[in-house]
C-alpha cells in the first residue's frame, strides 16, 4: 500500500515506521509528511506525541479524532522547507494538505515551526 504521504514509498517502509514507533522521523519534513499520513490513518495518539510537549496538555484529541474521521484525505504537497535537516535544531516547512468534507473541498496551506528535543522532532506551531 503506497503511503498517504505521496512519498511513493511502500507504508510501512515510510510513515508506518514512524507510526509503529519503530523509527522517530529523521527530518522535519519528514515528521510533516507523517503527520498527514496520520491524519490519513486516523492515528491521533502519534498526532499527540509528535505535538511540542509543552503543548501536548491543550492537544483537542476528539476535534483531532473528528477532522480524521470525517474527511477523505486527497493529497499532501511540500511547497518549502528551510532547515529542518538531521543536524539542525528547527526548521519550518510549508505545506498544502487538501482534503474533502461533506462533498466540499478544503486546502490547508500553513508554514509550520519544527523543533528538535532530546534527538526527536516535534510540530510546534503554525507561524507567519
Amino acid at each position: 500500500m503506497p503511503c498517504p504521504c505521496g512519498s511513493g514509498l511502500e507504508y510501512d517502509d515510510c510513515c508506518g515506521r514512524f507510526h509503529s514507533n519503530k523509527a522517530f522521523a529523521p527530518t522535519a519534513e519528514s515528521l510533516m509528511r507523517s503527520r498527514y499520513s496520520a491524519f490519513v490513518k486516523q492515528e491521533i495518539a502519534y498526532l499527540k506525541e509528535t505535538t511540542w510537549p509543552a503543548r501536548q496538555k491543550q492537544f483537542d484529541e476528539a476535534g483531532y479524532l473528528d477532522r480524521a474521521e470525517n474527511s477523505i484525505w486527497l493529497g499532501l504537497e511540500i511547497l518549502e522547507t528551510v532547515d529542518g535537516q538531521e543536524e539542525n535544531s528547527n526548521g519550518t516547512v510549508t505545506f498544502l494538505a487538501k482534503s474533502m468534507v461533506d462533498g466540499t473541498v478544503h486546502e490547508q496551506r500553513e508554514r509550520s515551526l519544527f523543533k528538535k528535543k532530546a534527538g526527536r522532532w516535534y510540530y510546534v506551531k503554525p507561524v507567519e
